[in-house]
């Protein structure tokens, strides 16, 4: 399939390392020269400009793709970009990243969106959606009363990049539980044997006391 990618964040750019691995043409547009970069993911192509004006996307011929993907950290973007992703091109699947709960009302098939994802809301449903475990058993985890959710975006300074998450969870700190990962394949619960990458989000439970040992544990968060 061919794709295209509106934001070249760390959600874009993981995505875009996802697909084109499995062998999809991909396109990544970014207005940021910050995010640009060639030379990490050098089996993409690249498109420097604005991707809510409209000239930019004939220049990309849009209407050539199978699926764009709205990723920006910015819902008006991602709105805008779906919006003439569908009217404008007739694109067939419009998926897009929601970041704000708040304006999860907004993304639907009047803006052009036939897929949103909303990370907050996927983590929620998770979250509450944990079995609860057996008292019986010796080896479950306690809960966590008065925990907060903590959430950051693996960087590639993170010495747990590249690493199973076994690895990540066997050096937590006291009262701390990792309860999700944030992929290109969406949310899903740990898994002890994948391997880490930059750009994955990582959602804890934690008791205040241990936010600040987890942060150094985890090293600088992704700006982008």
């Amino acid at each position: 399939m061919r794709i295209a990618i509106a934001g070249a964040g760390s959600v874009g750019r993981s995505i875009a390392t996802e697909l084109a691995g499995s062998g999809h043409d991909v396109l990544l547009i970014d207005r940021d020269t910050r995010r640009i970069g060639v030379d990490d993911i050098p089996q993409v192509e690249w498109l420097l400009a604005d991707a809510c004006e409209l000239a930019t996307l004939e220049d990309a011929r849009l209407g050539d793709f199978d699926v764009v993907v709205a990723a920006s950290s910015d819902d008006k973007v991602n709105l805008v970009v779906s919006l003439l992703a569908k009217s404008e091109f007739g694109v067939e699947r419009v998926i897009a990243r929601i970041n704000a709960p708040e304006n999860e009302w907004l993304f639907d098939d009047s803006w052009g969106v036939d897929l949103a994802v909303s990370p907050p809301r996927l983590i929620a449903d998770l979250v509450e959606g944990v079995p609860e475990e057996d008292p019986e058993d010796e080896g479950a985890r306690p809960p966590l009363p008065g925990a907060e959710i903590a959430e950051t975006v693996l960087s590639a300074h993170s010495t747990f990049v590249g690493r199973a998450e076994s690895e990540l969870t066997a050096a937590l700190p006291e009262g701390t539980a990792l309860v999700a990962v944030l992929g290109p394949g969406g949310v899903r619960p740990p898994e002890p044997s994948r391997e880490l990458a930059v750009g994955n989000t990582l959602v804890f439970l934690a008791a205040p006391e241990a936010l600040s040992v987890l942060e150094e544990l985890l090293g600088p968060a992704d700006e982008t």
